[in-house]
């Protein structure tokens, strides 16, 4: 007896260790939960976790991996999301559970998220045409890279390659998925050729000057491992022009695509100064090639801009900043570090349920001191040259004003891809 007492008194010690630990975790879990629900900011930007409750055994494998922080907790001995905004979408949750009780999926229940159709290969519903990168739901810089690589990768099996006098593949966009396609491309001996309607870094190159760019670590094709964390977006697009300057991949800038047809053999890129015949197309381009507008009177004044790039030429002006994602919030806490410059952010909601906590933080900081008026649940009704005209409450307001910057976010190029004949889905909570 006193054997059994020996070993069950230790045994009943941890038992109740575990289970206090337990409640803990869960307690701490749901008030994060509720806080994020109760300040509506409770929707996932993009590809997130999904949770299988029958098979998760709340090993809490997930929770580590995440290095974003409180996006995952367990509420129950289950894993779930709690902070859903913080979620960027790299999967090291998924890779982590060894159960097989995540999948990540794009949209929600009450929020839809178009995606074109994309096979595990990159392949769309059209042979020989391929998506990687933001345009296909991949936003980070490390995933878009891996997207960009491996697509190329399906791409150089295709029968046909290096035949004729045809190019082998056309890329198109060249942002991290398209530069590190145009690598693997080289690496790969295919012939091709990448058109940018813009310049190197795609949507990165049009980040406001001095802006932090979260990544981590990736291989580059012909470059090997990238090891940037946290960069500047200066520092990284120099690093990528270091790299074309090395292994010379061939890309025509500000030359942008204008049609995609099928041809015997494979496709005719029809592009504003050539026409390139094609084995096959991958598409690396971004999901904010065409502005979301307010489609308001005056919107098409000079001084109504869809980007910020230069804080700094909008010193000492009365700005507004249009929208409620981590751009127009970037794009304010920037401008209201420039001497003189008032700036108003005016968004439609009632909170920024989509934006980093980071930024969050940032805002709050500089409209507590006054440098930036945010003005929630307000709506732009026009523009004119001195000023603008905000409905908020039901009462119309005039305010000067001398710029307006909307980041509203972009319009998926859907005519383009359903004139190519690709398909687009409306995603609320799938893979």
């Amino acid at each position: 007896m006193s054997i059994l007492v020996a070993y069950a008194v230790p045994l009943a010690v941890i038992w109740i260790a575990y289970l206090a630990i337990g409640r803990r975790t869960h307690v701490r879990s749901k008030a994060v939960r509720d806080a994020a629900i109760d300040a509506g900011v409770f929707e996932p930007a993009s590809l997130h976790p999904d949770f299988d409750a029958a098979l998760c055994r709340g090993c809490g494998a997930c929770v580590t991996a995440c290095p974003e922080g409180n996006v995952i907790g367990l509420i129950g001995g289950r894993a779930a999301l709690v902070e859903p905004s913080h979620c960027i979408g790299h999967g090291a949750c998924r890779a982590a559970c060894p159960f097989g009780a995540i999948s990540l999926v794009f949209g929600t229940e009450t929020r839809g998220i178009d995606i074109p159709h994309v096979e595990t290969n990159f392949e769309t519903n059209v042979p020989g045409i391929y998506i990687a990168g933001e345009l296909g739901g991949m936003g980070l810089i490390r995933n878009a890279i891996e997207q960009g690589r491996q697509a190329v990768g399906a791409i150089a099996s295709l029968d046909g390659m290096g035949q004729g006098d045809q190019l082998d593949l056309v890329i198109v966009g060249a942002g991290p998925a398209g530069l590190s396609a145009s690598l693997a491309a080289i690496e790969a001996g295919l012939q091709t050729i990448t058109v940018e309607q813009e310049t190197l870094g795609g949507t990165v190159a049009h980040f406001p000057r001095g802006k932090i760019v979260m990544t981590a670590p990736a291989v580059l094709p012909l470059v090997g491992e990238v090891k940037f964390r946290e960069t500047t977006k200066e520092a990284l697009l120099s690093f990528w022009q270091e790299v074309v300057s090395e292994h010379e991949p061939r890309i025509h800038y500000e030359e942008r695509v204008e049609r995609v047809d099928r041809a015997p053999g494979g496709f005719v890129v029809a592009t504003t100064r050539n026409t390139y015949r094609t084995r096959a197309v991958l598409l690396a381009i971004g999901r904010r090639g065409t502005p979301r507008t307010l489609d308001v009177p005056g919107e098409e004044l000079p001084k109504v801009v869809y980007r910020l790039s230069d804080p700094s030429q909008y010193k000492g002006q009365d700005v507004l900043v249009v929208g409620g994602g981590d751009s127009a919030v970037e794009a304010a806490v920037a401008l209201a570090a420039e001497p003189g410059t008032r700036v108003v952010l005016s968004y439609r909601g009632d909170g920024f349920s989509r934006v980093k906590l980071k930024n969050r933080d940032a805002l709050k900081t500089v409209a507590d001191v006054g440098a930036v008026d945010v003005s929630l649940g307000s709506t732009v009704r026009q523009i004119t040259p001195g000023s603008v005209v905000i409905e908020q409450a039901g009462r119309l307001e005039e305010w000067p004003n001398d710029m307006v910057i909307v980041c509203a976010g972009g319009i998926l190029p859907t005519a383009f891809l359903k004139a190519i004949g690709i398909s687009v889905e409306t995603k609320h909570g799938t893979a």
